[in-house]
């Protein structure tokens, strides 16, 4: 199994920029999909964007264009770029990685104030 620990969220105006941080506790080589993931208050969980083990990258239609998914399997870690920020992107963030089982990391809040 593995573990994953999001990180990089924050308070940010809007029009502003985050990347976030997902450090997986293995190697992530071998992993074909792993992905962002966020829900906001009242809201289901939705898609913000996925990345396979050969880089075909997939995002939301909310986002295209302001986000960018990236890997670095040398490091084990998955990114994601937030630029141009809304405050309709205000949300929980989750990294996810699709094995045997779905596993999630503890979320990261994002907040963008108008």
């Amino acid at each position: 199994q593995v573990q994953l620990v999001e990180s990089g969220g924050g308070l940010v105006q809007a029009g502003g920029s985050l990347r976030l941080s997902c450090a997986a506790s293995r190697t992530i080589f071998s992993i074909n999909a792993m992905g962002w993931y966020r829900q906001a208050p009242g809201k289901q969980r939705e898609l913000v964007a996925t990345i396979t083990s050969g880089g075909r990258t997939n995002y939301a239609d909310s986002v295209k264009g302001r986000f960018t998914i990236s890997r670095d399997n040398a490091k084990n870690t998955v990114y994601l770029q937030m630029n141009s920020l809304k405050p309709e992107d205000t949300a929980v963030y989750y990294c996810n990685a699709k094995l045997v089982l779905e596993v999630w990391g503890q979320g990261t809040l994002v907040t963008v104030s108008s």
